[in-house]
């Protein structure tokens, strides 16, 4: 078996990676780093779990540190464009420990956060940047920064950057960095103006593909649940995000995605949120609970479905199933991960059937549609082992009824969300409850509706009185359920 010393991997960061549980190189590395560590410029293609980070971290370090160069203010040697904030976060927990190892530094600069710190950093010399384009470009434009000294350049999820509109940034980026330097380009595939990036910044360049870019990863089993209205895939939804192990849900919209884990939350199902409504502080808090297991539950718009690797996801949920095969891919993604196992969830409604069914043709997803229900048994064994504290969801069983007028005597309402006209139990059990925004645990009673609001954190229920003064609804009163469909 090939082993990272094999490959030309100096021992002091051969053990760094053994201290973290790395002791076998994975197909992308075994492929790209004979050629990265000796200089030459490399295209890795390889679909996203595959490994790439480390493919040119393990460089990227090297060869910064083999050139024995003293790093002046404001002009770092090594530099590693990602797409978001996220995947620059991600791959300098990657880099940092490796650069340590070899008395490097490194620094992120992407926008959403002050630049204060990222220019402290810059002016005590810094020997690695990891960057979003944007946030770069503008510390270009102040003289913050510049690229004369970078000798090793890597692109990350270049598709990614293209997608997002970022390829004119990331030239204008790459025209100041020196053309004799050594450029790495990691992507899963080629389109959108990747391949005119290769053509006029990489040298040569020696191309390795490990897997087909399009290619669905084997210990990877999809599953397409069909199911009749909004209310059944509410409470399939609960049903499926109520398990003990971690769990993505994607959503199109960045308010669906708050408004669900906030439902989920006051159901007894902590969960984060991710999208672009989020500021940093915020995003990195919730991605922090998420990963560190206190929060089992992320619920994210595709911000997420590109970078961000957490271990042991068991399972990704298209709660609105994405728009082209490629998302449906890269969202797919978040499970699966480094050899795991792991199963993927696309729930349908009547009038989405058509194209889902062209979205898994084009994927290349054979999985079969079935109907299901609330308690199916396919949903209790994708659930697995149930969280404690968990409500189950009431489930629509008759034709919509109209809504009948509120009682004043016990402010509840009638209708959708509340199951047979029946309100939930009001009495309360301890559970620990956390914030949408922040992650952090408020630990309490998490009654039903009653004493609740829809953020998860619980209100006090006031005087009866007082509620019947307010047209007989108090804070603490009945809401009706929200459907989670887009």
């Amino acid at each position: 078996m090939t082993t990272f010393a094999d490959l030309g991997v100096p021992a002091a960061l051969v053990r760094s990676l053994t201290d973290q549980g790395i002791t076998a190189p994975f197909p992308i590395q075994t492929a790209t780093l004979p050629d990265s560590l000796a200089g030459t410029d490399v295209l890795g293609r390889g679909r996203t779990g595959s490994g790439k980070t480390l493919a040119f971290a393990l460089p990227l370090v090297v060869r910064t540190a083999a050139a024995r160069a003293k790093t002046a203010p404001r002009r770092p040697r090594a530099l590693v464009l990602a797409p978001t904030r996220e995947l620059a976060s991600q791959i300098d927990a990657t880099v940092a420990p490796l650069a340590k190892e070899l008395g490097l530094t490194t620094t992120t600069i992407f926008g959403g956060v002050a630049q204060s710190r990222q220019v402290s950093a810059l002016n005590a010399g810094v020997d690695i940047v990891i960057a979003c384009p944007g946030r770069l470009e503008d510390l270009m434009k102040q003289r913050l920064i510049s690229l004369d000294d970078v000798q090793i350049t890597v692109l990350d999820e270049a598709d990614h950057m293209a997608d997002l509109g970022f390829l004119p940034v990331v030239k204008r980026l790459l025209d100041r960095t020196p053309t004799n330097g050594q450029r790495l380009l990691f992507s899963a595939t080629l389109d959108n103006g990747v391949d005119v990036i290769i053509k006029r910044y990489l040298r040569s360049p020696v191309e390795h593909s490990v897997d087909s870019a399009a290619s669905p990863v084997s210990t990877m089993t999809h599953h397409v649940l069909e199911v009749r209205d909004a209310d059944t895939k509410k409470a399939v939804v609960q049903q499926l995000a109520s398990g003990t192990g971690r769990r993505v849900l994607f959503m199109r919209t960045k308010h669906h995605a708050k408004k669900l884990a906030k439902q989920l939350t006051a159901d007894g199902i902590p969960a984060v949120d991710l999208h672009g409504n989020l500021g940093q502080g915020a995003r990195e808090r919730n991605l922090e609970a998420f990963s560190s297991g206190a929060v089992k539950v992320l619920v994210a718009t595709d911000i997420a479905a590109r970078g961000i690797h957490i271990d042991d996801v068991e399972l990704v949920i298209h709660v609105d199933p994405p728009a082209e095969h490629k998302a449906y891919l890269h969202r797919s993604g978040r499970t699966a991960r480094a050899g795991s196992g792991g199963d993927v969830v696309t729930l349908v409604l009547p009038e989405q059937r058509g194209d889902v069914r062209a979205l898994t043709r084009a994927a290349k997803i054979t999985a079969q549609p079935q109907h299901v229900t609330p308690g199916d048994a396919t949903l209790t064994r994708l659930v697995g082992e149930v969280a404690p504290h968990v409500r189950p969801a009431p489930v629509q069983t008759q034709p919509q009824q109209a809504s009948r007028p509120r009682s004043a005597s016990n402010g509840q309402r009638s209708g959708r969300g509340q199951g047979q006209g029946q309100a939930r139990s009001a009495q309360p059990r301890s559970t620990t409850m956390y914030s949408t925004t922040t992650g952090q645990p408020s630990v309490g009673s998490a009654p039903s509706h009653a004493g609740q609001g829809q953020s998860g954190q619980q209100r006090p229920t006031g005087d009866p009185a007082r509620r019947r003064r307010r047209g007989g609804r108090g804070r603490g009163a009945a809401a009706p359920q929200q459907s989670s469909r887009a």
